[in-house]
C-alpha cells in the first residue's frame, strides 16, 4: 500500500513541531534556571551567516503550513515575519500552526501528487509536481530549520538530546 501525500506530510508536521515545541519549553527552563535573557537565545546563531534561533522556528512553521496550504490548492496564511522574540511568543507560533494544520483532511491533500507547485526562487520560477515539492523541497526545508533551532539550543547549554528532537513516536 502507498503513503498517501496527507499521511507523508500533516502528521509529520504534527509530531515534529510538537517536539519542537517541547525543546522550546526546557530551552525557556534552562534560561530561567540560568538566569538568561530569552531574547539572548532568541537571538543566537549557530555562525554568523545562519539565521538565528528565531528565524529557525518561524521559517520550520512557515515551511510546514505553506506546503500543506499548496497540497490542498489553498492560499497559505500570512504570519508577520519576525514576529516572535521570546522562546514563549516561538511556541505560540507554532501552537498556531498546529491549530492550522488540523484544518487539514486528508482528501483535501492525498492526490496531489501531480499538482503543479509553482515557486518564485530568486525571482525564477520553478515547477514542481506536488510529490516532488514535498518530498524534495518542504520536508528538506522543514526539517533543516528544525534541526538548527535544536542545534543552536544544544549549543548554548540546554539539556536537550536525540529523544527531544525526535518526539513522540
Amino acid at each position: 500500500m502507498a503513503i498517501g501525500m496527507y499521511s507523508a506530510s500533516v502528521p509529520v508536521y504534527q509530531r515534529q513541531l510538537g517536539a519542537l515545541s517541547r525543546v522550546l519549553d526546557k530551552g525557556s527552563a534552562w534560561a530561567a534556571a540560568k538566569k538568561v535573557d530569552e531574547g539572548v537565545l532568541g537571538a543566537t546563531r549557530l555562525i554568523p551567516d545562519m539565521f538565528p534561533l528565531t528565524r529557525q522556528v518561524q521559517l520550520a512553521c512557515r515551511f510546514a503550513e505553506e506546503s500543506t496550504s499548496r497540497l490542498a490548492g489553498l492560499e497559505a496564511p500570512k504570519a508577520p515575519e519576525n514576529a516572535e522574540k521570546t522562546l514563549g511568543e516561538l511556541r505560540t507560533r507554532v501552537a498556531a500552526v498546529l491549530d492550522h494544520l488540523k484544518t487539514f483532511k486528508p482528501d483535501q491533500i492525498n492526490g496531489s501528487e501531480g499538482r503543479e507547485i509553482v515557486l518564485n526562487i530568486a525571482g525564477s520560477p520553478l515547477k514542481l509536481s506536488g510529490e516532488q515539492y514535498l518530498e524534495h523541497f518542504a520536508m528538506a526545508n522543514f526539517y533543516f530549520h528544525c534541526t538548527t533551532a535544536y542545534a543552536i539550543l544544544r549549543q548554548c547549554g540546554v539539556e536537550i538530546g536525540k529523544r527531544d528532537f525526535i518526539g513522540g513516536l
